[in-house]
C-alpha cells in the first residue's frame, strides 16, 4: 500500500495492531524515504521494544543482501497517540521499508494484518497476541501475516482467514514476490493431560472430599481449613482431574488471554482447564494483573480453570483484597496512565491454610502457648468481605496412622469426575432453557434468573430463611448458600432443592473461623 505526499515523496504502509487486554486497535505503520542526512526515526509513542526494532530491521534487511538507503527514513506509527509496546512491530516496520525500496510489491499484502519479531539474521520469532490480532483481521476480511511459530493459533479461526505463516524474512520476500508458495499452518491442539493425581491416593477426609465433589459440580470457591500435613494441598490438586475439558468456545476465551500473555507454546491451543498455584509472596499485580504493559494476571490465566491459594493468609493483606472485584464481577481492569485493559476473570478460587500461625490449635499437645489467641491473630488477616466471597469453607483434621494405613479407597476421581460432569451437564442444559446464553454452572446465576433455578420446597425455605437470620447472613451468603444447595441437588438428581440439600450447603457456610 501507498499514497504520494504533497512533497512528491512516496510512503509505504502496512497494517498491524496495539493490544488492549485481549482487545485490539489497528495501528498503520507508515515509512517515509525523504532527503537529508541519513536517519531512522520511529516516532508514535512506542517503548523500548519498538525502538530497537531499528537494529533489528537493519539487521534483517543485511540477511537479503540489502543495506537501508542513504536517506531519512521515517517510521510513523499511527494514530499517534495511542500507547504502542512489543516487539511484533519489527516485521510490519520491514516489510513497509522493503515496499518503499520495491523489493516486495505495494499489494503484495494489501490491508493484512502483520506481526512478527525479527532476529538479525532475519529469523521470525513467535510474538504473543496472534490469535487475537487474527479475530480482527477475521472480522475485518482481511488476511494475516505472522511467524510460523505462530501460525497455528491463527489457523484455529478456520480456511476463511488467509494466513502467511513464514519462518523468516527471506522466505517472506519469496512469497510476496511470487518466487514460492508458503503453505497454510495447520491448527494444533495439545493433548489433554492423563496423568492429574487420583483421589484415591487421600485416605480418610470423606468430608473434604464430599466438599471437593460439590464445589467442581458447580464451580464453587472452597476453603480448606486444617494443620499441617492433612492433605489440604493434595487435595487440591487433585480439583483438575474432576473437573470436564474445556468445550471449543472455552478453548477459544482461554487461549486468546494466553497468547496476550506470551504463553501458547507453539501455537497450540489446549483443552485442558487452567490450574493456577502462584506463591503467596506474589504481588498484587502478579495476581490480578498490570506492570507497566498491563498483563494478566493469574487471576485471568485461570480463567475457566483454577486458582488455588496455598497458605492463604500468607498473602499480603493488599493482595487479597485485590481478589474481591474480580470473584464477583468475572472481569478485571487494569488502569495505567495512558492504558485500560479489561481482561476476563472467571475462574474458581480454591484456598488453603492452617488454622493459627503453628497449625495445631485443635492440638493442645502441639499447640503453641498463644493459643487460642494466635489463630484469632492469624485469621485475623482475612477480611470479612473476602471470606463472604468463599462458597464451602471444611476442616480437614489430621489424619490418624490407622487411616494411612487402609487400602486405597474404592472410589477414585474417574467416578466422582463422572458424577460432576453430570451436574454441570444439568446445569447447562437448565439455564440454557432458561435462553441465559454463555452460563454455563450455578455459580455464575443472579438475580432473577437465581429464583427461577433455585426452585426449593416449603420446608427447604424455611430452613434457609431462619439459618440467614441466625447465621446473620449477608445478601451474598444468602444466595451463595442457594447456589451450593442447587448444586448439591444437581448431584443427587433432584429437580427441586430439598431440605437435606439446604441443610449440607449451610453446614459448609463459615460462622467462625477461630476456634478456642
Amino acid at each position: 500500500m501507498a499514497r504520494s505526499t504533497p512533497a512528491g515523496l512516496a510512503v509505504a504502509a502496512t497494517t498491524t495492531v496495539a493490544f488492549q487486554g485481549i482487545r485490539v486497535k489497528p495501528v498503520e505503520v507508515q515509512v517515509q524515504l525523504g532527503a537529508g542526512l541519513p536517519a531512522f526515526a520511529v516516532v508514535g509513542l512506542g517503548d523500548k521494544a519498538i525502538t530497537e526494532s531499528r537494529e533489528r530491521v537493519r539487521a534483517s534487511l543485511a540477511s537479503l543482501g540489502l543495506a537501508l538507503p542513504p536517506k531519512r527514513i521515517t517510521v510513523n506509527l499511527a494514530p499517534a497517540d495511542l500507547a504502542k509496546e512489543g516487539s511484533h512491530y519489527d516485521l510490519p516496520i520491514a516489510l513497509a521499508l522493503l515496499q518503499a525500496i520495491g523489493i516486495v510489491p505495494r499489494d503484495a499484502f494489501a490491508g493484512a494484518i502483520v506481526l512478527g519479531e525479527l532476529g538479525l539474521d532475519g529469523r521470525l520469532r513467535p510474538v504473543a497476541g496472534v490469535l487475537p490480532a487474527a479475530m480482527a483481521a477475521m472480522e475485518r476480511g482481511v488476511g494475516l501475516v505472522c511467524p510460523a511459530g505462530s501460525g497455528s493459533e491463527a489457523a484455529w479461526l478456520g480456511p476463511d482467514l488467509e494466513v502467511t505463516a513464514a519462518p523468516d524474512l527471506p522466505a517472506l520476500v519469496a512469497h510476496a514476490q511470487g518466487h514460492v508458495r508458503l503453505a497454510r499452518p495447520e491448527p494444533k491442539l495439545a493433548a489433554a493431560p492423563t496423568d492429574y493425581p487420583d483421589l484415591k491416593d487421600v485416605k480418610g477426609q470423606e468430608s473434604a472430599k464430599r466438599a471437593l465433589e460439590v464445589a467442581a459440580a458447580g464451580g464453587h470457591n472452597l476453603l480448606l481449613i486444617g494443620p499441617p500435613g492433612a492433605g489440604k494441598s493434595m487435595l487440591a490438586q487433585r480439583l483438575p482431574g474432576l473437573l470436564p475439558p474445556l468445550d471449543a468456545r472455552e478453548i477459544l476465551e482461554v487461549a486468546m488471554i494466553r497468547s496476550v500473555a506470551g504463553a501458547l507454546a507453539d501455537g497450540a491451543l489446549s483443552p485442558a482447564r487452567p490450574f493456577r498455584a502462584p506463591h503467596h509472596a506474589a504481588s498484587a499485580a502478579a495476581l490480578v494483573g498490570g506492570g507497566p504493559q498491563a498483563r494478566p494476571g493469574e487471576v485471568s490465566l485461570a480463567h475457566k480453570g483454577v486458582l488455588f491459594l496455598d497458605e492463604l493468609p500468607e498473602f499480603g493483606r493488599g493482595v487479597l483484597e485485590a481478589l474481591r472485584q474480580p470473584i464477583e464481577a468475572g472481569e478485571v481492569t487494569v488502569a495505567r496512565a495512558q492504558v485500560h485493559a479489561t481482561y476476563p476473570a472467571r475462574f474458581q478460587l480454591v484456598a488453603a491454610m492452617n488454622p493459627c500461625r503453628c497449625g495445631h490449635l485443635d492440638d493442645p499437645r502441639l499447640a503453641c502457648a498463644k493459643a487460642p489467641r494466635c489463630a484469632a491473630d492469624y485469621q485475623g488477616r482475612l477480611s470479612g468481605p473476602l471470606l463472604d466471597r468463599i462458597d464451602l469453607t471444611i476442616d480437614v483434621p489430621a489424619v490418624a496412622p490407622a487411616d494411612l494405613a487402609l487400602a486405597p479407597p474404592a472410589e477414585g476421581s474417574a467416578e466422582v469426575a463422572a458424577r460432576v460432569a453430570l451436574a454441570r451437564a444439568v446445569q447447562a442444559q437448565r439455564l440454557s432453557g432458561l435462553g441465559l446464553r454463555g452460563l454455563r454452572l450455578n455459580t455464575e446465576v443472579d438475580g432473577e434468573a437465581l429464583d427461577a433455578v433455585c426452585t426449593r420446597t416449603a420446608d427447604a425455605e424455611a430452613l434457609l430463611q431462619n439459618a440467614a437470620q441466625r447465621l446473620r447472613l449477608s445478601a451474598r451468603g444468602y444466595h451463595r448458600v442457594l447456589r451450593v444447595a442447587r448444586t448439591i441437588a444437581d448431584l443427587d438428581g433432584a429437580v427441586t432443592i430439598q431440605r437435606p440439600h439446604v441443610a449440607e450447603a449451610l453446614g459448609y457456610r463459615r460462622r467462625s473461623l477461630a476456634r478456642g
